[in-house]
């Protein structure tokens, strides 16, 4: 059942790729009744897509007892498939094609990055053997999924409406967006590459006065703390974490984080040599056709659909849960810190768009920045601060 499982999240991922294309499409075709057809075959394929990941997460959960929302991989391949599930809703409300474009990439990136972490089925600690497991997780996962929706169209309005003739504060922003994303790609190609050669570099170091074996899966720019390469045919590292990152996998996650960094200066490097222009200012030319208000009020829609399911699922279920776990209703864990932070952040969207105006541009990237927070709770929170979460 497991193979079956891995099969069909495979199945989506090739879907929404051939998804994704046909949505392109759209933004070329002049003629309408063509770009209709696109559309639609787009939509068509992004639903078996989306019904093959269904088929993914529930043969997974028969295979393992449990829903398949208790780590990384399974999570992030839930986010996924929540952020295809906020689109395809959404899709049908307002027919916006180009919508389909830059959404589905995003999917397709969060599959591929959650392939990066263990995909062995693991049985629950626990603290996690709950039916608020479902509830609390599952009911978060698909509001920030929503949410998502809104920096797609977000960044899909600064892309049409940002002047690209001169530089501004604004191209500067947008261009480093569109880094980060280029990045993640790098990340995953870098990934996927050396786990495909069966790469692996060894240190012995002293953790916590212990001695220990860490593991590198991607070469070592940056060693453990007074580690020493036992691996033969190994990269040396070109220099060595300092003492006060002493934890197990700081030096690691240190390393990954610097290869996402140089990987992505050296693709979106190439990507601007041989557009010879800003990536932003390659795209905007497609978007002549897109009308700026329907996006921004998309932009506004996913957010003001997507802030109470949010709310109910990542703060209030969650303090149920944690009163049942651990007697208390709040402890200022780094997870429901971020929450907390991710909360307040898209109130004061709802109240700057509602109360102030704070429409197109500024509205744009107010969306574009509370997806840098979901991520940065996705990733940062759950890889590098520890916590009561830490064993996701």
């Amino acid at each position: 059942m497991l193979s079956i499982s891995s099969n069909l999240l495979y199945a989506a991922f090739v879907m929404y790729l051939i998804a994704t294309f046909f949505f392109g499409g759209t933004i070329r075709d002049k003629k309408k009744g063509r770009s209709r057809v696109a559309g639609n075959i787009g939509i068509i394929i992004t639903i078996i897509g989306f019904l093959s990941q269904v088929g993914y997460f529930f043969t997974r959960w028969g295979a393992s007892g449990h829903a398949p929302v208790s780590n990384l991989f399974e999570y992030t391949t839930f986010f996924g498939m929540m952020l295809v599930f906020a689109f395809i809703i959404l899709y049908f409300i307002y027919r916006l094609d180009l919508l389909g474009l830059f959404a589905l990439p995003i999917a397709v990136l969060l599959i591929a990055f959650a392939s990066m972490f263990p995909t062995e089925l693991s049985p629950l600690v626990p603290s996690l053997q709950s039916h608020w497991l479902y509830i609390h997780v599952t009911t978060a996962s698909l509001g920030q999924g929503i949410l998502s929706v809104s920096f797609v169209a977000g960044l899909i309005f600064l892309i049409r409406q940002i002047d690209q003739s001169k530089s501004s504060k604004h191209t500067s922003w947008l261009e480093f967006v569109l880094y980060v994303l280029v990045a993640t790609v790098s990340f995953i190609i870098l990934s996927s590459t050396f786990s495909a050669l069966n790469y692996e570099a060894t240190f012995q170091a002293t953790v916590n006065g212990q001695d220990t074996e860490i593991t590198y899966e991607l070469p070592a720019i940056v060693g453990p703390y007074e580690g020493e390469l036992v691996s033969e045919n190994a990269m040396s590292p070109w220099f060595y974490a300092p003492e006060w990152m002493h934890g197990q996998n700081a030096a690691m996650k240190l390393n990954t984080f610097l290869w996402s960094l140089f990987g992505g200066l050296i693709l979106y490097g190439l990507l601007r040599l041989i557009l010879r222009k800003r990536i932003a200012a390659s795209i905007q030319p497609l978007l002549k056709r897109v009308n700026p208000e329907l996006v921004d009020e998309v932009a506004y829609r996913s957010v003001a659909i997507g802030f109470p399911v949010f709310t109910l699922g990542a703060l209030i279920f969650a303090m149920i849960w944690a009163q049942q776990a651990w007697d208390r209703f709040w402890g200022w864990d780094p997870k429901e810190v971020w929450a907390l932070i991710t909360f307040f952040f898209y109130a004061a969207y709802l109240h700057l768009r509602l109360s102030r105006g704070w429409q197109g541009t500024k509205s744009a990237w107010l969306a574009v920045g509370g997806f840098g927070i979901i991520m940065f709770n996705l990733i940062v929170v759950n890889l590098v601060i520890s916590g009561l979460h830490s064993y996701a």
